[in-house]
């Protein structure tokens, strides 16, 4: 059953506010796309709207972290990561101040909006700045979880949420720590490390590799920076092979990280599913999805490639 994301992220910020009394919201003229209206009306005197000013937004939220509040920013990707870039690198990373980034519509999964709205490189430019952590949730569970565990720690965060709807993939609560991640199948063959909407993408995968008689791994890879080392290099040991999989581009994201990390490490084939070098364009979800190279089947590609690479790595 699919559920979305912002209806349950705005169900989250508003079950916490209790329990965060300090905790403000602020958008850019975003509120009513973002289903914040009904936040505004339980605490008026808690959200802040600056106007189509993304720099001003970014500004104002890291002006009120130095007074001991904690500043929430709600917004479309595009518009509260690369937009407001300088902002976010000299006003709240470098102090490294308490202020959480709520990124919505990620990805090609913004569909129509087309390309100038499509934010394929927010988590490489994030995940660059020192100070920050970087999460993807993959359904809205994951969202109610991440964003508790973002007001409990102390320092910049990074959430990245897909357009709208998502399948469910956990239920009730669910555990999610700074550098964690989910093993939702196991399998010697290859491990297939997914985050956000992809992780529906690699579970469907993981079963159609199942009826060829090949097992994979496949892991929930929801904490982007840091990530889950040691469960990574524990993976790469019993597995070999490696694909990534994330509505991103493949440079500096998932892909990027995770190459980064096994390559010193432990080194294995990793075949990276993901937006090549290319901007997006307008039309569905599905149809940019199966264009771009994002789907259970690409995957399933992606990951007998990692396995011949794997064979011809112990033969030679």
């Amino acid at each position: 059953m699919k559920k979305s994301f912002r209806s349950s992220l705005i169900n989250a910020i508003t079950k916490n506010a209790e329990n965060y009394p300090d905790m403000i919201v602020l958008n850019a003229d975003s509120a009513r796309a973002l289903k914040l209206t009904d936040f505004s009306e339980a605490y008026p005197d808690r959200m802040i709207g600056v106007g189509i000013s993304e720099a001003d937004l970014i500004s104002t939220a890291a002006g009120l972290a130095t007074t001991g509040l904690i500043p929430v920013v709600v917004g479309f990707s595009m518009f509260v990561s690369e937009k407001p870039f300088e902002q976010i690198r000299q006003a709240i990373a470098y102090p490294n101040l308490n202020v959480k980034i709520v990124a919505t519509h990620s990805g090609l999964c913004v569909g129509q909006d087309g390309a100038t709205h499509q934010a394929l490189e927010d988590m490489a430019v994030i995940r660059s700045l020192p100070n920050f952590k970087v999460f993807a949730a993959a359904d809205v569970t994951e969202t109610e979880a991440a964003l508790e565990a973002m007001l409990k720690h102390d320092g910049p965060a990074y959430l990245r949420l897909g357009r709208d709807l998502a399948e469910d993939i956990f239920e009730g609560h669910k555990n999610f720590t700074s550098g964690g991640a989910d093993i939702l199948r196991e399998g010697e063959d290859v491990t297939i490390a997914a985050c956000g909407l992809m992780v529906e993408q690699a579970l469907m995968a993981a079963c159609s590799l199942r009826s060829e008689g090949i097992h994979a791994t496949v892991m929930n890879t929801y904490s982007i920076k840091p990530l889950p080392e040691q469960l990574l290099l524990e993976k790469a040991k019993k597995t070999g092979a490696f694909v990534t999989a994330e509505d991103h581009t493949i440079i500096g994201g998932l892909g990027g990280a995770v190459c980064e990390y096994l390559s010193g490490n432990c080194p294995v084939p990793v075949i990276r599913v993901g937006v090549p070098d290319h901007f997006g364009e307008s039309g569905t979800q599905d149809e940019l999805y199966k264009k771009y190279g994002l789907t259970a089947d690409h995957i399933v590609k992606a990951a007998k490639q990692a396995i011949s690479m794997k064979t011809m790595n112990m033969k030679g």
